[in-house]
């Protein structure tokens, strides 16, 4: 049992002035592993004073400055690899898989924040003029609990580039997590103010964040629900906004694609971070004269994939974060069974020895149809529907056929056909003939997926605010 009973403000751990205690629960076992007190509306306001007298002299550092902070930092999470890691197991029921990746990803945020200012030109000539990109001032960052270390280090990263100071409001269940990288920040001697963290609710931390007029931007990772009512508070004070929101990707197999190949990859894209991601393939777009074979692959890689104990190394998926996302799941799984979808493999309830845990068998849905809920609706867990086209241009129609837009797959043997189908979907990034990351490459959503964009130089950007100088 541990029980973090504080806050980072202006350098210092702190004891919060707000009173309510938030439980930490293992999502593996349902065990009770501690509890965190959570901060109030006072808290946040003092955070954000903080980080507004920051701004005054870390908005004027040289770009070598910058740059020996990210170094700093990266350097003292290098330290704790293990860690970060076994935190991230423990606490969110993360696979040894995916929490591996997850670290690794925090350390490529900072290579890409340092390679940006080693590339970027923060004067620039437009017409006659000259424009200065001057930092917007304190940001709020405001994270969901499915990654939290790695959106902490992204955003921050972005933001130390531009010149900002922030004020961080992570997931309340991501407590121990966010206590291990807020050691790390501390020790890496930034000046005073220039991150705050600040454990909370979103209904009052992040309420607070949205409201106050000394928050210059926002950038929100989470559901499309909340980021509509972050972007209404937003706008009373013309804060800029990046909001990077739901996903109901689709994933596009051509009619000449090697099946062998891509089924196992379509469920990596699909039950990836054990379904809890905005970027799940959760749409699986198979042509209709191959869907025989492609149902046998199905289940044959689906009775190699391993759900269990998230700490093995061969699991594949593990536990939902909490008792709610696992009936939100078994809800909408019963859901495609009253529209009158087949399940292929998986339905409801706990897979056999798992009964403690929040453990899901994943769900492959076959005859869907792109109207069905479970088609259109961000289920946020390891089921994929199964939905069959006929043409190219059907298959095309249907991936676009979603409110959403943030990320999509497209497989085939020809890669000009693909990079040509690719060209025609309307999401944020699409995927071709694989699965990756490019830490320099714009991410964000079309539609309903989100505004702006995170990372290199256009994620630079939305921290900065052009000033022209005309003589």
């Amino acid at each position: 049992m541990k029980t973090i009973d504080k806050i980072y403000i202006n350098g210092e751990f702190i004891t919060p002035e707000g009173s309510e205690y938030f439980d930490l629960i293992s999502p593996t076992t349902n065990e009770k592993l501690g509890k965190v007190l959570l901060g109030n509306k006072k808290d946040t306001q003092n955070a954000i004073a903080a980080a507004k007298t920051a701004f005054k002299t870390f908005s004027k550092t040289t770009i070598s400055e910058r740059i020996q902070y990210l170094k700093n930092i990266k350097a003292s999470i290098e330290k704790r690899k293990e860690e970060f890691i076994a935190v991230m197991i423990k606490e969110y029921g993360g696979t040894l898989q995916f929490s591996t990746i997850s670290y690794d990803y925090m350390l490529m945020s900072f290579d890409a924040a340092i390679n940006l200012l080693n590339t970027y030109n923060f004067t620039k000539i437009m017409g006659e003029s000259e424009v200065q990109m001057t930092p917007l001032g304190v940001v709020g960052i405001i994270i969901p609990w499915n990654s939290s270390n790695g959106f902490i280090c992204s955003k921050l990263s972005t933001a130390i580039a531009a010149g900002c100071t922030v004020v961080i409001k992570p997931s309340e269940m991501s407590a121990q997590q966010t206590q291990l990288i807020t050691e790390c920040l501390h020790e890496a001697g930034l000046p005073k103010g220039i991150f705050n963290i600040v454990n909370g609710l979103g209904e009052i931390v992040g309420a607070e964040i949205s409201r106050n007029p000394d928050i210059a931007k926002i950038s929100f990772t989470g559901s499309t629900n909340v980021g509509k009512i972050i972007a209404k508070e937003a706008a009373e004070t013309m804060k800029r906004v990046t909001l990077e929101l739901g996903g109901k990707s689709p994933n596009i197999i051509l009619d000449d694609a090697d099946l062998e190949q891509v089924i196992p990859l379509a469920i990596i894209a699909a039950y990836m971070n054990s379904g809890q991601a905005c970027i799940a393939g959760t749409r699986l777009l198979i042509p209709e004269n191959r869907l025989e074979e492609a149902k046998e692959l199905l289940k044959k890689t689906l009775s190699d994939t391993i759900v269990g104990d998230p700490e093995n190394k061969t699991t594949a998926v593990g536990p939902m974060v909490s008792a709610k996302q696992y009936e939100r799941i078994q809800n909408y799984i019963q859901i495609g069974i009253n529209e009158g979808a087949e399940i292929l493999i998986g339905g409801l309830g706990k897979p056999a020895g798992l009964e403690k845990g929040n453990f899901v068998k994943p769900t492959v849905f076959i005859n869907v149809n792109n109207q069905m809920r479970i088609a259109r609706e961000e289920i946020f867990g390891p089921v994929l529907s199964v939905i069959t086209y006929k043409t190219e241009e059907e298959a095309i129609e249907i991936a676009n056929d979603t409110t959403y837009g943030l990320q999509a797959y497209v497989n085939s043997s020809d890669e000009k056909r693909a990079h040509k189908v690719a060209s025609q979907i309307n999401a944020g990034r699409v995927q071709i003939n694989g699965i990756g990351h490019d830490p320099m490459a714009p991410f964000g959503g079309f539609k309903q997926s989100g505004i702006g964009r995170e990372f290199g130089t256009i994620g630079l950007e939305a921290y900065l605010e052009p000033r022209a100088l005309i003589r």
